[in-house]
Parts: C-alpha cells; sequence; structure tokens
C-alpha cells in the first residue's frame, strides 16, 4: 500500500471543479492528460503518442492548430477504450459556461475537432505560442463521454462520478469520504506495462503542516505528506526521527505580498475594493516602493524559509529563459522613509505618518500557518520604523482560500490594504500565470470576485506587452516580451517575497519523482518503494 497524508482534504474528485490543490492531487490518481510538465519545464507524453512538433507534422507553421496523436490501446477503468470523442467532449465541458467548471479559461477561446478515432486537432483563431494549454498538466485531465454526457452543463454537478472517478489512471476508484479519505487499488489494464508498484493507495486528510510532517520524518506512519509550509529549523528537527527525508523541488511556487490600489474602506454600490476607489497610499508608486524597502527578504528566506524558498524580486522564477535579470530587491529603511518623505505622508508626534488627515494605517492579512505569521510580524516591525502602523490579521486557510463568494475574508475579496498568499505556476510557461496582472482580469463584485487580478492593478503598457507576447511566435522575442511583462508588474504593487519550493516528506525508502510544473501525483505511475 502506498499511504499519502494531504493535510487539506479533497472534497471532490473532478479535475475540472477542483478548489485548489488538494482536488487536482486526487483527480490525478484516477485521470490523466495527454501530456505533463517535466522537472526541467518539458513537455512528456501521458496519453499521447508523442509531442507535437514541427517536425512531426503537429505543429502548424502559422500557429493557429496543433495535432494531438492519442496512444493506442488505453482503456478506461471500466473497460471502454479512450478515443478522440473524448477529447472532443471534455473540450465541449469545460468551456461551457453553464458547467461552471474551473478549467474554462483552457478551452473557451479555442475548438478541438477529430480527426479520426487517436487524433483530434486543435484550432485556434489566432497565432498561439503557447498551444500546450487544453489537455495538459493540471487542468489537462480527461473525462470519458459515456459517463458524463449526460451531466453536462447545468446538470454537470449532478454526475456520480464528481465522487467516483473512472479514468484512465494507474489506479482505479474503491472510496471516497469528502473532506477524509480517498482509496484506490493497482489498475491491471494500465497502459504502461508493469506499472504501477504499489497494489493500493490511500489518499487521507486532514491536520496540518506539522503534524503531515511528523507522521512521514518521524513515526513513518504514512509514506508521504504534501505541501510542509512549515519553518526549515522545524522540518531539520523532525528529519532526526530517521523515517524520512525533506524532498525539495521548485518549479513556479511564488510567495508574494500584494498592496492595494483600491480602497478596501470604501464602499461603493456594494461593493469595497471597488476599482471606482483608489488607495489612498499604495495608488502612489513611491508609497509602493517605500514598502518593497521594508521587507526584509533575505532574513525571511535565512530565518524562516531556509532551504524550502529563496527570497526574489521576479514574479516569474522559471524556466531560465523566461527569468529577468533586470531586477533587484534591496531592504533599505532609510531609504523607504526617504521616499515616504517625498511622497507627502509626513510622520506624526505619535511617530506615525499621515497625509490629508489621514494616518498611515494599514490592515495586513494572510492565511493562518507559521512561516506566514512569522513573516508578518518582520513586515510590521520594519514598517514601525518608518511611521506605518500595520494591524495584522490572520485568516483559516480554509475560510481565505474558499469560493465562498458571499464570505469577504477570501483573498479575492481583498478588503484589506495587503494581503500575502502564495500560488503556483503550474505550466512552464509563464503565459496564464501572468494573466494575473492584467486589467481586465480584476477581481470585482460583478465577476463575483473570479478574476485572477486580485490587487486590481492596472497598466495600459503591461496589456499592451502582454498581448503583444500572446502572437509573437519567434521564441526568443516572446520570451522578452515576458520578461518586460514581469518588470512592469514587479515595479509598482506587485512584491515577490519568496521562490517557494514545493516541499513535501517523504519516507526513507520511497522513491517518488515529481516536477514542480505539475501535480505532485503527475508521476504517480513511477512511484516505487526500494527493497
Amino acid at each position: 500500500a502506498l499511504r499519502l497524508l494531504w493535510w487539506q482534504a479533497p472534497t471532490l474528485i473532478n479535475p475540472h471543479f477542483a478548489i485548489g490543490t488538494k482536488d487536482q492531487e486526487a483527480s490525478r490518481i484516477f485521470y490523466e492528460p495527454l501530456a505533463a510538465w517535466d522537472a526541467d519545464g518539458n513537455l512528456v507524453p501521458v496519453l499521447a503518442a508523442e509531442i507535437p512538433s514541427k517536425e512531426n507534422g503537429g505543429l502548424a507553421a502559422d500557429g493557429r492548430s496543433v495535432v494531438w496523436k492519442i496512444k493506442p490501446g488505453v482503456a478506461w477503468h471500466d473497460g471502454k477504450p479512450l478515443t478522440a470523442d473524448d477529447l472532443v467532449f471534455t473540450w465541449a465541458y469545460a468551456r461551457d459556461p453553464a458547467t461552471a467548471a474551473v478549467t474554462i479559461g483552457s478551452y473557451k477561446d479555442c475548438k478541438v475537432e477529430k480527426i479520426d478515432d487517436l487524433s483530434v486537432r486543435i484550432l485556434f483563431d489566432k497565432p498561439t505560442p503557447y498551444w500546450s494549454d487544453a489537455f495538459v498538466g493540471t487542468v489537462g485531465m480527461i473525462l470519458p463521454k459515456h459517463l458524463f454526457a449526460a451531466y453536462t452543463g447545468a446538470k454537470s454537478r449532478e454526475a456520480p462520478q464528481n465522487l467516483a472517478p473512472v479514468g484512465t489512471g494507474p489506479y482505479r476508484f474503491l472510496e471516497f469520504r469528502p473532506g477524509d479519505i480517498v482509496r484506490g487499488e493497482r489498475n491491471p489494464t494500465y497502459h504502461l506495462p508493469n506499472r504501477p508498484y504499489f497494489d493500493s493507495i490511500e489518499m487521507k486528510g486532514g491536520g496540518d503542516a506539522v503534524s503531515a510532517a511528523r507522521a512521514v520524518l518521524q513515526t513513518g506512519e504514512y509514506d508521504y505528506a504534501w505541501n510542509l509550509l512549515v519553518e526549515d529549523e522545524v522540518l531539520k528537527r523532525l528529519e532526526t526521527g530517521g523515517k524520512g527525508r525533506v524532498d525539495v523541488v521548485y518549479g513556479g511556487k511564488l510567495e508574494f505580498l500584494l498592496l492595494n490600489t483600491t480602497d478596501p474602506n470604501v464602499e461603493v454600490d456594494g461593493e469595497r475594493s471597488s476599482l471606482k476607489t483608489k488607495h489612498p497610499a499604495f495608488s502612489d508608486p513611491k508609497v509602493c516602493r517605500a514598502m518593497s524597502l521594508l521587507v526584509d527578504r533575505k532574513s525571511i528566506q535565512d530565518y524562516i524559509y531556509g532551504r524550502t524558498g529563496r527570497a526574489t524580486a521576479n514574479s516569474v522564477n522559471g524556466p531560465e529563459r523566461f527569468v529577468s535579470k533586470n531586477t533587484n530587491f534591496a531592504f533599505d529603511p532609510a531609504k523607504a522613509n526617504a521616499l515616504l518623505d517625498e511622497a507627502g505622508w509626513a510622520k506624526g508626534s505619535d511617530g506615525i505618518r499621515a497625509k490629508d488627515g489621514k494616518r498611515l494605517k494599514l490592515l495586513f492579512q494572510t492565511s493562518i500557518n507559521a512561516p506566514r505569521q512569522k513573516t508578518q510580524a518582520i513586515i510590521k516591525q520594519a514598517a514601525a520604523k518608518a511611521g506605518i502602523e500595520i494591524e495584522l490579521k490572520s485568516i483559516t486557510g480554509s475560510v481565505f482560500f474558499s469560493s465562498d463568494t458571499a464570505n469577504p475574508d477570501t483573498f479575492p475579496h481583498f478588503y484589506a490594504d495587503m494581503e500575502m498568499y502564495a500560488f503556483s505556476m503550474t505550466q512552464a510557461d509563464p503565459s496564464i500565470w501572468l494573466l494575473q496582472y492584467v486589467s481586465w482580469e480584476a477581481a470585482t463584485k460583478e465577476n463575483k470576485w473570479q478574476g485572477r487580478n486580485i490587487a486590481r492593478w492596472r497598466n495600459a503598457e503591461y496589456d499592451a506587452t502582454y498581448n503583444a507576447a500572446q502572437s509573437e511566435l519567434d521564441p526568443v522575442k516572446r520570451a522578452a516580451l515576458l520578461i518586460k511583462a514581469n518588470d512592469l508588474a514587479v515595479s509598482e504593487n506587485i512584491l515577490p517575497l519568496i521562490h517557494r519550493a514545493e516541499v513535501s516528506g517523504v519516507s526513507a525508502k520511497l522513491v517518488a519523482p515529481r516536477s514542480g510544473w505539475d501535480n505532485d501525483l503527475s508521476f504517480l505511475p513511477e512511484w516505487s518503494r526500494e527493497a
């Protein structure tokens, strides 16, 4: 048996409804995409016979289409064959607004047509250099048409398979108790020979990151623990138990601080942090730069994250060809004070700055976990020396990261002046990642706070640069445009803090290949235990 511990428990097993990583990972046990991203950010086939290229005729010279060929002989867990009809169906299912799939963005702007039983063509309405989105990685898992066809659009949430998956993956479904446990058994007809290596799999949910780390590293109760957002000092202490090791994989996960461009304390038409308002402090680039200079990223790296995170000034931290060399960070309270003076925020008799009768008092929120609370404390202490009063707010993770549109404490509502959290760039290409800074993606009441742009930052030059990159087929010119977009984003209200590793606890004899660009379980068929 392979025993996995996820301290955030999955609540459903449909990858197109996955609310966060926990549901994606549970889905990846049973469902598969055409291709996955490896540790170096390269595409490798899963259900595809090969990766499309110009050489094999898969990629059109004009960038407007790609042909995918399906590996022959793949069967669903109920014995039915995987065919092109399943891909066409998955595309139609995900792009239908009535389905309310979280993956709609990867499917709505393309058309998928069947060529024959084992191949499809994806058509784009313009040259598309990033063609490997649909059917790839975390958003690419394919559903069986014969089981979901009766549950599309408005009926999509009624499908029995949302809780009892039938996929093509290495394990067949046995049991699911939402918020508790997922169980599967070895798929005897899996399309890779002699895989998987375990007879059964169990994904247990609940607890917290520290107890999960302890259950693998110290007690050996579990083989694998996910997302160990724990200070490195604690992890090193637990590793002395000798039952396991900490495994660190870098991809595109970023811990960052957002400075609200809108005013969270003013309500317009029933909406706080409205685009119709401007933040009294952070609408001034000088104040944003001052706040960046008050963040001691090096200390946060050294004393909190250790080997599990690197201080960074970039939003995009990989693959290497997309990483900017133009940015830098510094901890300089004296310079921050000078910038605040220039911006007209003068210190009062109590040492707190004010301008136009308004005190520079800021609410700084994040989710509850030890590294984040310690980071908050470091930033608050430095800000106080510059005459900024910061009130700290910590919200339970299940609330902060909830999709509940009625809850004002979710991170997309951003009813605070500053907020901190982490996101993962789950493709080895920044195209989707950098969408979170375009103006049309601003999170608002109108779009039920589903927009990716949480800071509500808007910059016409950024929008134009991003759009130019979306149709630039020359890879060198495109990389330069994406680097420019990164540089524009981090120059104002977006403050990168730590390029975080994907940190897991792995039992001493478990061989668990992973990629920082995909699900933890993207290479699950290759997981094994040394004798």
